[in-house]
């Protein structure tokens, strides 16, 4: 049982070692083999990207900061005099400012870095 084993794995490993080293040369066997056709990303196009996925980002983390302080509000002003409430709706105020705060500063981050890479400051 032992043998079997042992054969077996001494087989798979002989059998590995010959696809690690073949799959290259098959991979690279066509002739005159040409890449798809694509478009070509330049510094203009990834400014483009940049900017379309930070202004989305930074839309929603605002949407969300500003649903965070109007949440806050209302259960501040539904407390009714209970400290525990009133503290939590403080709590969720500073976290709605906190993350706004956050959020603006990531939004100036994103441009800063992208104007430097697409002026070509950064390569």
């Amino acid at each position: 049982m032992k043998k079997t084993i042992a054969v077996l794995r001494n087989s798979g490993l002989v059998l590995v070692s010959g696809l690690v080293l073949f799959v290259p040369r098959l991979v690279s066997a066509g002739p005159n083999v040409t890449p798809p056709p694509g478009v070509e990303v330049t510094l203009s196009i990834l400014d483009v990207w940049l900017r379309n996925i930070s202004s989305f980002l930074l839309t929603v983390g605002v949407i969300l900061a500003v649903i965070f302080i109007v949440w806050g509000g209302i259960m501040y002003m539904a407390a009714g005099g209970d400290t525990e409430k009133a503290t939590t709706a403080k709590t969720r105020i500073w976290n709605g400012i906190i993350g706004a705060i956050i959020v603006l500063g990531v939004g100036l981050i994103l441009n800063t870095i992208s104007r430097l890479v697409t002026s070509g400051v950064i390569y």
